[in-house]
C-alpha cells in the first residue's frame, strides 16, 4: 500500500497560484484564520520547475504551442466541450443541459464511460493527385498526434453534417457510405474499401455518424497509408447509382457555410500512455532533484506547506486549495477548466481518534502504541481517504482537441492513517 503521506505530497506540490504578467509568482496558503497569504515568492526558474511538474502530471512533456486563440465554434472542440460539460454535470449530479443537437447515442455514452482519453480530429485539406470528387466528398484527418496506438483504441466515429434541403420527395431514402481510400491512380480513379454506411432521408437534418474504428486502427498501425475517407451517396433502392452529395445537403467539407458543421472524427482510447511516466518512483526522484537544485530542503519536499503548523494546531481535516490554470497563463491551449479545487489534508491525529477523523483501525492501534513509545512509533498521518477525478479539455494543435480524465486529483475527505 502506498504511503499516505506520499499521496498528500502529490496533491500539495501543485498548491500555488501564479499572478498575472509583471507580478510576483508564489505559493499561497491558508493562514488558519480564513485568510490566504503568500507563503513563498517563486523565482522564474522555480516557476518553470513547477510548471514542468504539472505538465508531467498531466502526461505532457511540454505545453502545446498554438498560433491563435482557440476557435471554439468549430465542430470538433464544440463536441468535446459538450462531453466535458456532461462529465462535470454527472460529477456534480446536476441536471444535464446539453442540446439535442449533440445528444449522444448509447454506444457513444458507453465509450465515454470506458475511455481514459477522447480525441477529436478536425478535417483538413489533403491533395490526392488527380482525384475526381464530383460523385462524393473526400475527408482527411491528421492522426499523427494521436496519443494511443491501435491496441488502445476502443472505437472511432466519423461525423458529417447533413443540412436541410427542400425536395419534391422529402421521404426519398439514401445510403451514405464511408470508404477508406486505399489508392488513387493517375486518372483519378479510386481503390476503396467500404468501412461503414448509414441510411437517411432526403429532407433530414443533423449529424450522420459512421463507425470508422477499423480505418483509424489501420492508420495508427501504418501512418503512411492514411489517404483519408471518401464519402459516397446512393439512392436506397439503386445502390449502384451515385447521387451528388449536395442533393441531400452534404456540402463541401471546407465550404463557406460550414461554420461549426465541419466533418470531424472522434476517437476513444483506453489504457493509453501512463501519466507522468511509467515509473512513478523515478519521477518523484527527478522531482526531488529539481527542487533541491533550487535550494529547497528535504523537509520542504516532504511537506510543501512547511510552516503552516506554527500558525495553528488543527485536528486532521480537509483544507482549501485551488490550482489555477488561467493564472498559469495556459488559457491559450487549455479550453476547460480555468482551474480546479484540489484541496489537501492537514492537521494532527492526536489521541483519542474521534469518529469524525475517519481513522482506520490501524491508525487507532498506532496511536495507542505511540502513546506508549513516542520515540519509536510516530503518530498516524493526516492524509486523503477519498479522491475524485477531474477532466481537462485542451488543444494539441490548431485543430485537434483532447479530453483527458485524471484520476485521484481532488481530495474529497481526509482521515488518520
Amino acid at each position: 500500500m502506498a504511503d499516505p503521506r506520499t499521496t498528500c505530497v502529490c496533491v500539495c506540490i501543485i498548491s500555488f497560484v501564479v499572478a498575472g504578467v509583471g507580478a510576483m509568482s508564489g505559493l499561497y496558503v491558508d493562514n488558519g484564520v480564513d485568510q490566504t497569504v503568500i507563503h513563498h515568492f517563486m523565482t522564474r526558474h522555480e516557476r518553470q520547475v513547477v510548471e514542468h511538474e504539472i505538465l508531467e502530471l498531466l502526461g505532457l512533456g511540454e505545453r502545446p504551442r498554438r498560433a491563435r486563440t482557440p476557435p471554439l465554434d468549430r465542430s470538433a472542440p464544440s463536441f468535446l466541450l459538450d462531453v466535458y460539460k456532461q462529465l462535470a454535470e454527472e460529477h456534480e449530479q446536476t441536471r444535464p443541459t446539453r442540446s439535442s443537437e449533440t445528444a449522444l447515442s448509447g454506444e457513444e455514452q458507453q465509450a465515454i464511460d470506458q475511455s481514459d482519453l477522447i480525441m477529436t480530429f478536425q478535417s483538413k485539406k489533403h491533395h490526392l493527385g488527380a482525384l475526381r470528387q464530383g460523385h462524393g466528398r473526400h475527408v482527411w484527418f491528421d492522426v499523427a498526434t494521436a496519443p494511443g496506438d491501435a491496441s488502445s483504441l476502443l472505437t472511432a466515429e466519423l461525423r458529417i453534417h447533413q443540412a436541410f434541403v427542400k425536395r419534391d420527395d422529402p421521404t426519398a431514402l439514401y445510403t451514405v457510405v464511408a470508404n477508406r481510400v486505399i489508392n488513387v491512380d493517375n486518372l483519378g480513379g479510386l481503390e476503396m474499401e467500404r468501412v461503414a454506411a448509414v441510411n437517411t432521408s432526403a429532407s433530414a437534418e443533423g449529424w450522420l455518424e459512421f463507425n470508422v474504428t477499423a480505418a483509424l486502427g489501420a492508420w495508427l498501425s501504418a501512418p503512411a497509408d492514411n489517404r483519408g475517407l471518401f464519402v459516397t451517396i446512393h439512392p436506397y433502392t439503386q445502390p449502384e447509382r451515385h447521387a451528388k452529395p449536395e442533393e441531400i445537403g452534404i456540402e463541401e467539407t471546407h465550404g463557406p457555410n460550414m461554420e461549426g458543421k465541419q466533418p470531424f472524427m472522434v476517437a476513444f482510447f483506453k489504457n493509453g500512455p501512463k501519466l507522468g511516466g511509467a515509473d512513478a518512483g523515478a519521477r518523484r526522484k527527478r522531482e526531488a532533484r529539481r527542487w533541491r537544485s533550487h535550494g529547497y530542503s528535504e523537509n520542504y519536499l516532504r511537506n510543501p506547506l512547511t510552516d503552516v503548523a506554527h500558525w495553528t494546531t488543527r485536528s486532521c481535516e480537509i483544507q482549501t486549495l485551488y490550482v489555477s490554470f488561467k493564472d498559469l497563463e495556459w488559457q491559450d491551449w487549455i479550453i476547460a477548466p480555468d482551474g480546479y479545487g484540489a484541496f489537501y489534508c492537514s492537521g494532527e491525529c492526536n489521541f483519542p481518534l474521534n469518529a469524525h477523523k475517519n481513522a482506520t483501525n490501524h491508525a487507532i492501534v498506532q496511536t495507542l502504541v505511540h502513546l506508549l513509545n513516542p520515540t519509536q512509533v510516530p503518530k498516524p498521518s493526516c492524509a486523503p481517504i477519498k479522491l475524485s477525478p477531474i477532466s481537462v479539455l485542451y488543444y494539441t494543435d490548431d485543430s485537434n482537441v483532447i479530453l483527458r480524465k485524471y484520476k485521484n486529483m481532488v481530495v474529497k475527505s481526509c482521515g488518520c492513517h
